[in-house]
């Protein structure tokens, strides 16, 4: 693995720790960052294992796409895409006016993010 995926890496666990820390936050967390930086996490994982298969990741923050594009360079890569949308699409919606986070999908989408974390992982220890 070289340094330039292991700063993706680290930079992505850094997002993974700012969500985790507000979740944790009981008075007035900040739940739309959390979002925020869940989805952050996993783009990062994602185009640390890009990088690390050769390929070079395009300029976008949608899941859907850079897991397809992963999905083309290491064939066992998946995941569903209705996940990966809302994952994306929290990361967005909840950082603009109109809408705002609840608990309980804050909680979701950090669990979905955490899962996208663990696997991603796996795979990169099973890829030379």
């Amino acid at each position: 693995m070289n340094g330039t995926v292991r700063e993706w890496i680290r930079k992505g666990e850094g997002d993974f720790a700012v969500a985790r820390r507000e979740q944790r936050v009981r008075k007035s967390p900040n739940l739309d960052a959390l979002c925020f930086h869940a989805q952050q996490g996993v783009e990062k994982w994602m185009k640390a294992l890009l990088i690390h298969l050769r390929d070079v990741p395009p300029r976008t923050h949608d899941l859907v796409v850079l897991s397809e594009r992963l999905s083309k360079a290491c064939a066992t890569w998946s995941w569903p895409p209705d996940e990966l949308r809302l994952v994306s699409r929290a990361a967005v919606t909840y950082r603009y006016p109109g809408e705002t986070a609840t608990r309980k999908e804050a909680r979701e989408i950090l669990r979905l993010a955490e899962c996208m974390r663990r696997a991603l992982k796996s795979l990169l220890k099973t890829l030379p």
